[in-house]
């Protein structure tokens, strides 16, 4: 919600509670520095002259706190001084790089409690996930640590007598990182922790309603930075809404764009960025599905299913959201899936035993309730769920289990909320078929014992996702493996494996120590 600027000086506290709740949150905010109004641009120095955005508890309706968002000039600013920044960066050694890394670690590990109960305060997952998500964090800086070590280019064999090739990697620059809701600290980790060991400057513009948990991360990087003598721009932040990513992406001072969001508008930052031949990495849309064959292990497939189609009440990228069950086992997996959706507790997200919190926002709401009717009007029938549960304060739906043709339309659209769409299918080739068949290609996963279907599976004539599960849920992916997927999922790779090298230009270098000069191809040039 934005309050207008003339609200006065503590603009953005209008409307807080004095509920538990709000007590909570206000020990919470304390112990991470923030207060009930904060600066939402960091380039060294604090601060902020774009609209005051409130923040919100998606489980109560109360609001936060408040952060004064960046304008234009801001942003400009805190580009000129990432630029600058990034100079220095590249200077330290690598290795010394992940030192800085590794204490930006151990920072984030001291406050692991708090910043997690501010995700779960502020975007509305449960307070065990808030608080891995920050763990997830941490995790991928100590890979970083690692890699600081390993940025390794590599000897080419040089046709030519008295030369040498060699494959050297150098850092981009800067680098823009533009974050959505659903994981408003681990998507900035990878980018962020990663990117640092390669030598480059970032700026962070993380989505504007988890804009409190974006300061509180940023200032945690810049204690570390300003103990160490390095320039605070180093991890600039920039909050703000459309306008602030539109400007980054437009901007040739931003090296690299990591944006992760919907595919609609990747489609517009990829369009930007390319515009100026500048560099983009797309975590996109996920539709993703899980097959379970005639001779899986159903008790396996049921728990992974709850847990990947329920978990952060179906707003992570990788939820399930398409349920192939083989007509054998179908009848009796789809009654234990109701079951088991039967004894979720949906509820806030820091009591105790809470499966499912709230929608993050009004607007999830409502594409919950399109969704629902789409399912009605395109022949469908919902089996479990289907309500906005209005009795309980905030963006609270019921998790759904659907039945529907695979190729509804409202089946091939991701609906960012805990609708699963189940669909009845009569062998292993039609599944996957049917798998691919979306437009996005992000995470699959399938549950079978048979070696000859995992490694059909996981072959060219299997799953076009660019992750490819056995046996376990399309959701929960550890770092140390390259996160990103095909086709309107964007194509970009985050994390680990090879993903180091978007944040780091390739360069080809050839040495000629013969004193002579014989050309490549056997050309004669006297």
């Amino acid at each position: 919600m934005i309050v207008p600027k003339s609200a006065g000086v503590l603009r953005g506290t209008r409307g807080l509670a004095t509920s538990a709740a709000a007590r909570t949150s206000s020990v919470t905010l304390k112990a991470l520095g923030l207060d009930s109004y904060n600066l939402g641009v960091y380039n060294g120095k604090w601060g902020g002259n774009g609209d005051v955005v409130e923040s919100v508890n998606p489980a109560t309706g109360e609001v936060l706190g408040a952060v004064q968002q960046a304008s234009a000039s801001d942003l400009d600013q805190t580009l000129a001084h990432a630029s600058k920044a990034a100079t220095v960066w590249r200077a330290v050694p690598a290795p010394k790089r992940g030192e800085i890394v590794r204490q930006m670690r151990n920072a984030l590990f001291e406050k692991i409690e708090p910043l997690g109960r501010l995700v779960a305060l502020e975007m509305g997952k449960i307070l065990a996930e808030g608080v891995g998500e920050v763990q997830e964090y941490i995790d991928i800086a100590d890979y970083a640590v690692g890699l600081s070590r390993m940025l390794n280019g590599q000897v080419v064999p040089s046709e030519r007598p008295g030369h040498m090739m060699l494959e050297v990697w150098n850092p981009l620059g800067v680098v823009g990182v533009i974050s959505a809701f659903n994981f408003p600290v681990a998507v900035y980790g990878w980018n962020s922790a990663v990117s640092l060991v390669c030598g480059n400057s970032v700026v962070w513009k993380g989505a504007p309603s988890t804009s409190l948990t974006s300061v509180a991360v940023t200032k945690i990087l810049a204690q570390v930075l300003e103990a160490n003598g390095l320039p605070g721009a180093i991890c600039a932040l920039a909050t703000g809404g459309a306008d602030i990513g539109r400007a980054i992406a437009e901007d040739k001072r931003v090296n690299l764009v990591s944006f992760t969001g919907s595919t609609g508008t990747g489609r517009s930052v990829a369009t930007a960025v390319q515009q100026r031949f500048g560099k983009s990495l797309l975590e996109l849309g996920g539709n993703n599905a899980i097959i379970v064959h005639k001779d899986a292990d159903i008790d396996l497939a049921v728990r992974s299913t709850v847990f990947a189609a329920v978990g952060t009440a179906g707003q992570r990228c990788t939820t399930t959201r398409r349920l192939f069950l083989h007509e054998d086992i179908h009848d009796e997996f789809v009654a234990r899936l109701v079951k088991a959706y039967g004894q979720i507790k949906i509820g806030n997200p820091l009591e105790p035993g809470v499966l499912c919190g709230p929608l993050h926002s009004k607007q999830a709401v409502a594409a919950f309730e399109h969704g629902i009717s789409d399912v009605a009007a395109q022949g469908g029938r919902v089996l479990h769920g289907g309500r906005v549960l209005h009795n309980l304060p905030g963006n609270f739906v019921e998790p759904t289990i659907t039945s529907i043709a695979h190729d509804a339309p409202v089946v091939h659209r991701e609906i960012f909320a805990p609708i699963l769409h189940t669909i009845k299918y009569a062998n292993i080739e039609q599944a996957i078929a049917w798998n691919n068949e979306v437009g996005q290609g992000l995470s699959s996963s399938l549950f079978t014992t048979s070696p000859e279907h995992i490694f059909n599976w996981i072959g060219p004539a299997g799953s076009d996702c660019g992750i490819v599960n056995v046996n376990i849920p399309t959701n929960g992916a550890e770092i140390g493996g390259a996160f990103g997927g095909e086709k309107e999922t964007g194509g970009g790779r985050e994390s680990g494996s090879t993903a180091w090298q978007q944040y780091m230009r390739r360069q080809t270098c050839t040495i000629n120590y013969s004193g002579t000069l014989p050309l490549a191809q056997g050309i004669k040039f006297e």
